[in-house]
């Protein structure tokens, strides 16, 4: 047990080495309360008498636990199995064993779980008999800005491993270059071992962790056959046998663990340990793939689109917010909480390897959060606790300078008090609501009720999960598959022909099925024009593949926010890559009227009376303006005003939202706007099934 804990030469006993830990827990914790404090009492936030979580991804780790604990989406082809991640594991786990609900679990788990990051930081500032460094970095980096937001309450992600894991694993490879112990190392393997099936994203990282050990071993301990000993273990765990899980990590750590216990009893000659370890290194470099795993996690954040048999479609990456380039303050807030606190965990961090080299071992960590300023958000969070650890060991450092013990001390926890202050400051501002609204989840279990597990629900990508935990149903593009196939999403909710939206529903969902679950865009156009393709779907005499379940059409409220985003994916010419037309959808709220002109929040302003609208300088006319109102049963009233029948925009006022949307004349023709927004649909291709002010889903008749 000693051993686990580090060096003893410190004044600091095994009791108060866990009263540490206990109280930087807890704080981390406690700290991630507050967003429970501000919402108690928000009906709106909850489902079964729990708050529903705060993140799409969560969903699918959640629908994967439904499906391990109560056989739900049996016919869902992506729904992961228990095996599959970690946090599918755990939470199925905890919901058979204990008495919370799988509600509860998936909302508490990602804090229960994330704040274990105090554990290595105080753990690592042990080994250099520092643990009050340890204990006041902690509480920094457990709670710093980016570590926060993608592990706080209801952020139910595998990002609670992320950055939380690798710290254990940096712990024991630099109490391995501090002990020299061959068990060190063994601890080391065991967790990188582990780390995939936890975090698989982030194998890049602790790749990158493997080959800067080697080089730092082979750097100051050449001499020393613990080195290569060390080296092997380390590769081992780091080659990944490519086998089925969980008989992957299995054989991995029994590999390890076997190789360990002959490296224990057995003499080798040096040379032959360099050799073995030359060998597992080079079978490290092939079967892990290493430079083209790190070169796709690069391009995959950088590449803007997708070639497919020469065919353009439009990459999601540049559309979502954590993907894109971020500003040096926001990247500088992310990791220490301020542009300020950034400076002083680089100095901190140059000082902390100057005098501590191991911790050249964290470079990968720091190295991707700043691969954040090009690649995006995410990687921020994998730099907080290396950035918390620099910053106060700076502060340590200056403490040395002042001669009164007390003096030191209440020097450093001031200094930590104001890292401290801007991140819990942002904690208390940054109220996220949940992903979906009580009465959308309402909709989508009423959909549940009408519909089978093998029955199929088309939307757009960022509500897939969800719809699958509600609603028990597949969708086709959802969080993690979020490819060509969006190109036909888009087609179906911007086309301005119905007959074009059912077929391409029903092709879309039978290829699907039939190709065995392969993109489904690739499969309809392969060796076609797809031009063609799309326009002969618009014939009535389209021949359609035989129905085998039911396709719905979800559309929610909350997708105009993003339809014009939504647009950008089918406004193509697969062919030469190069945009259809131009795209207006400019939603908005009135903030002003003076007799018929009526003022937008977007600066837009509708003459009522001629019937233009004016942008800037430009003024337009304007075909139909449309009042759309919410009667009984949320059935949708239309009250249309037709101005100029010659001219290209529209615009739709949903006065039961207060909302107005000035559009060109295509998308107000478009199935969202029409079926959604006005109501209007062909009984003889679609019916409505639910409808609230939240939501209309339909079901294709075909």
């Amino acid at each position: 047990m000693k051993e686990l804990f580090g060096l003893e030469e410190e004044n600091i006993s095994i009791r108060s080495l866990f009263l540490l830990i206990l109280i930087a827990y807890v704080f981390s914790f406690a700290i991630r309360m507050i967003w429970v404090y501000q919402f108690q009492g928000s009906d709106s936030f909850m489902w079964n008498n729990q708050f529903m979580i705060n993140t799409n991804d969560g969903y699918f780790f959640a629908s994967g636990a439904q499906h391990s604990l109560f056989g739900l989406h049996a016919d869902n082809p992506r729904v992961p199995e228990f095996w599959s991640y970690g946090v599918v594991a755990v939470t199925t786990i905890l919901a058979k064993v204990t008495p919370f609900s799988l509600e509860t679990i998936t909302f508490y788990l990602p804090s229960v779980i994330s704040s274990l990051v105090v554990i290595p930081m105080i753990l690592l500032a042990r080994l250099y008999k520092l643990s009050i460094w340890g204990f006041f970095s902690a509480l920094l980096g457990s709670i710093a800005w980016s570590y926060y937001n993608r592990t706080m309450i209801g952020y139910y992600d595998t990002d609670m491993f992320s950055a939380m894991a690798p710290m254990f694993i940096l712990y024991f490879l630099i109490k391995s270059t501090i002990d020299f112990k061959l068990k060190s190392a063994l601890y080391a393997a065991i967790a990188i071992s582990i780390y995939p099936f936890l975090y698989d994203q982030g194998r890049a990282i602790i790749y990158a962790m493997g080959i800067i050990y080697a080089l730092y071993m082979l750097f100051y301990h050449r001499d020393s056959d613990v080195t290569y000993k060390s080296l092997i273990l380390i590769f081992l765990a780091l080659i990944p046998f490519h086998l089925s899980v969980p008989l992957e990590y299995i054989t991995d750590i029994g590999v390890v663990l076997i190789t360990y216990f002959i490296l224990l009893k057995r003499e080798v000659e040096e040379k032959k340990l360099m050799l073995i370890a030359l060998v597992f290194f080079i079978a490290f470099m092939i079967f892990g793939d290493v430079f083209t795993l790190i070169w796709s996690k690069i391009a995959s954040y950088t590449i803007t689109g997708t070639n497919e048999s020469g065919l353009h479609f439009f990459a999601v990456n540049q559309t979502v917010r954590e993907a894109g380039h971020i500003p040096f303050s926001t990247f500088a807030n992310r990791i220490s909480g301020s542009e300020i606190g950034l400076f002083v965990s680089i100095i901190g961090y140059i000082v902390l390897v100057f005098k501590k080299p191991a911790f050249i071992l964290a470079l990968p960590l720091v190295g991707i959060g700043a691969f954040a300023l090009f690649g995006g958000l995410r990687f921020t969070v994998y730099a907080v606790p290396v950035a918390a650890m620099s910053a106060i060991y700076l502060f340590f450092v200056m403490g040395e300078y002042l001669k009164s013990t007390k003096v030191k001390y209440a020097f450093i926890a001031v200094a930590t008090a104001f890292m401290l202050y801007p991140n819990i400051t942002h904690i208390i501002g940054y109220k996220v609501p949940t992903v979906f609204n009580k009465a959308e989840v309402k909709d989508l279990v009423a959909l549940d009720k009408i519909s089978s597990d093998k029955d199929y629900t088309l939307t757009w990508w960022d509500y897939g999960y969800p719809i699958w935990y509600y609603s028990d149903t597949s969708t086709i593009i959802d969080g993690g598959k979020h490819d060509n196939d969006n190109y036909l999403i888009s087609k179906i909710f911007f086309s301005d022909s119905p007959l074009q939206a059912a077929n391409l529903s029903r092709v879309a969902v039978e290829t699907y099925v039939d190709s065995n679950y392969s993109i489904i865009a690739n499969t309809m156009f392969k060796d076609k024009n797809p031009n063609k393709v799309m326009q002969d779907l618009k014939n009535p005499n389209y021949k359609l593949p035989k129905k085998s379940r039911d396709v719905y059409l979800y559309m929610p409220f909350r997708m105009i926010n993003i339809f014009p985003t939504v647009g950008v994916f089918g406004n193509l010419d697969l062919k030469t890559g190069k945009r259809e037309r131009n795209i207006l959808f400019y939603p908005a709220s009135p903030v002003k009227q003076q007799g018929a002109v009526i003022s937008l929040s977007n600066g837009v302003t509708l003459d009522v009376a001629q019937g233009t609208a004016t942008l800037g300088k430009q003024k337009i006319p304007l075909d139909h303006f449309d009042i759309a109102v919410l009667g009984k049963n949320a059935q949708t009233m239309v009250k249309s005003n037709i101005f100029h029948s010659n001219a290209s925009y529209s615009v739709v006022y949903l006065k039961s939202y207060n909302k107005m949307i000035l559009m060109d004349d295509k998308t107000y023709n478009s199935t969202f706007v029409q079926m959604f927004m006005l109501g209007h649909y062909d009984k003889t291709l679609f019916e409505l099934v639910v409808s609230s002010p939240y939501t209309k889903i339909y079901k294709l008749k075909i």
